[in-house]
């Protein structure tokens, strides 16, 4: 985690500002997949208070019409073709096999029709998918993230988010890592250059009060 200095000398070097919410926003959860949100998996990580949190940001986005974007990591073939070098650092990748159930999302979320699931094979939700199209049809301008991991699929989704013109806001309660270590780091790394980093209660309010989506 940064210390007080760390932050102290970003504030005077002027990182840290704020981007601000924008007026369309889509929530996407990041791999909250039975992989992930099972601790006795190989890459999996206790994530019940995520969850908790998430729900209320996913039953808001689902009344109000809000895009709710979800994503999963799977693998077609069993010797990892398709996961690239990537599949060289992880022994864990070898439980992303695509039709079993450790790639589908954790059945505690409500997943409803008129979701949209990004099925990826690396880190980025925008990388090799068509995350960017889906957006931009959308008018979108402000992407909610939540998910995992801090440190990995989610810092890589909201530095993309930035790097294509989209807000990325980042809610501090709803995500989280297998490393607490890296969890802290990497929300103030975020915060500090690529997004803004928010509480659940202030998305919360957000979502509630910008209004219906499925309209123009």
């Amino acid at each position: 985690m940064a210390d007080q200095s760390d932050e102290e000398f970003f504030r005077q070097r002027g990182f840290g500002l704020r981007i601000g919410y924008g007026a369309r926003p889509a929530l996407i959860i990041i791999d909250m997949i039975n992989a992930f949100t099972d601790p006795d998996m190989a890459l999996g990580a206790p994530l019940d208070d995520q969850i908790e949190v998430l729900t209320p940001l996913l039953d808001t986005a689902h009344e109000r019409g809000i895009p709710v974007f979800f994503s999963t990591v799977s693998y077609d073939y069993d010797d990892l073709r398709d996961a690239g070098i990537w599949a060289m650092k992880m022994k864990g990748t070898e439980t992303l096999m695509a039709g079993t159930s450790s790639v589908e999302v954790d059945q505690r979320l409500e997943v409803r029709p008129g979701d949209t699931l990004l099925k990826k094979k690396y880190a980025s939700c925008f990388f090799g998918t068509d995350l960017v199209p889906q957006l931009t049809s959308r008018k979108v301008d402000t992407l909610i993230i939540t998910g995992c991991t801090t440190s990995g699929c989610v810092r890589a989704t909201a530095v993309d988010a930035v790097q294509s013109g989209f807000r990325p806001m980042v809610v501090r309660q709803a995500v989280g890592d297998r490393s607490a270590a890296a969890h802290d780091q990497s929300l103030f790394d975020l915060d500090a250059k690529y997004a803004d980093v928010v509480d659940a209660v202030d998305a919360l309010g957000y979502l509630k009060s910008i209004g219906d989506n499925r309209g123009d």
